[in-house]
């Protein structure tokens, strides 16, 4: 084990005879919501990735040391979009980590061979990212090594869907539909960060090819990442998850921009710590979002010229 593996993350030990505190209070509280003074803005933000609650007994169970499990959490990104909240909007962010379940994926994302006995839930073992080990509940992380030392109880299954799945997604869709009643209409940026390589841009955004989100938005966006010295790419190689396919409804009302951001620019990678220019970067994205929220938000308006266009 490295000396970055014994970094320690955030993992309560309780005593034998207890159960798990941190699990326990994961499942009493799963998300966290960050609302402003006042809601002005038709934006919701989402971090569903930046958890980083680790229970004891995931950690027990799992191969890997705390570093390793942490490879697949887009660290700290909750704290570089909180400049939304001061702009008058709303962030939901999960407090369970990645690893231990993935709520960008559909509930029925499972791998079943995972699990010592069948499953009483919906389990689609075939599609591509549950072959690939990252399912709803992750076999693997994203370097690919696997998470788990053996099966799970069958049962692990349904209890984080019923009792952390639904839940976050249910604050998030209230938050979404609160915010359409109020201004007519919703933006959800779902925010992500990903791992650093010569090809890839500083920020990705994804609007699944135009289907999710106006392009009004997509064009405001882009131009707001660039004039604040970020350089841009759309829908590659991240065209936008399951959450943008679920919510993205520009039709209706709903508009689901998905951006990751590099994290070279704002993490230590190897040590998963905020990196030298962290508070930079986060003051970046801060005028960022506020320039977006600024921007004419009546294009986005159900029925508006621009959303005649919203396959494009």
């Amino acid at each position: 084990m490295s000396d970055s593996d014994k970094i320690p993350i955030e993992v309560q030990k309780p005593a034998p005879s207890e159960a798990d505190p941190a699990l326990v209070r994961l499942y009493a509280e799963p998300y966290a919501i960050f609302t402003p003074v006042q809601r002005t803005a038709p934006f919701v933000f989402a971090s569903p990735h930046s958890g980083r609650l680790y229970p004891s007994s995931f950690v027990k169970a799992s191969r890997l040391g705390p570093i390793g499990l942490r490879r697949s959490e887009d660290a700290f990104v909750d704290e570089l979009f909180m400049g939304g909240i001061e702009c008058g909007a709303p962030l939901i962010a999960a407090r369970f980590p990645r690893a231990y379940l993935d709520v960008n994926r559909a509930p029925g994302e499972l791998d079943a061979s995972m699990f010592d006995a069948p499953l009483a839930v919906t389990a689609d073992s075939a599609g591509p990212r549950v072959q690939a080990g990252l399912g709803v509940i992750p076999r693997i992380v994203r370097d690919g090594a696997e998470i788990y030392r053996g099966r799970l109880a069958a049962a692990e299954a349904g209890q984080r869907l019923a009792g952390l799945y639904r839940p976050y997604h249910a604050a998030l869709s209230r938050l979404i539909e609160e915010t359409r009643a109020q201004f007519g209409f919703a933006v959800l940026v779902d925010c992500h960060s990903m791992p650093s390589a010569a090809a890839v841009p500083d920020i990705v955004l994804g609007d699944r090819y135009g289907i999710s989100a106006g392009p009004a938005l997509m064009r405001a966006a882009e131009r707001m990442f660039e004039r604040h010295g970020f350089s841009v790419a759309r829908n590659s190689p991240y065209a936008g998850g399951y959450t943008t396919h679920l919510y993205g409804r520009p039709a209706r009302g709903v508009h689901a921009l998905q951006v990751e951001i590099n994290r070279c620019l704002y993490l230590d990678e190897e040590r998963v710590a905020r990196g030298a220019k962290f508070a930079e970067v986060q003051m970046r994205i801060a005028r960022v979002l506020a320039d977006l929220i600024a921007m004419d938000v009546s294009q986005l308006r159900p029925g508006g010229g621009v959303l005649r266009h919203a396959a494009e």
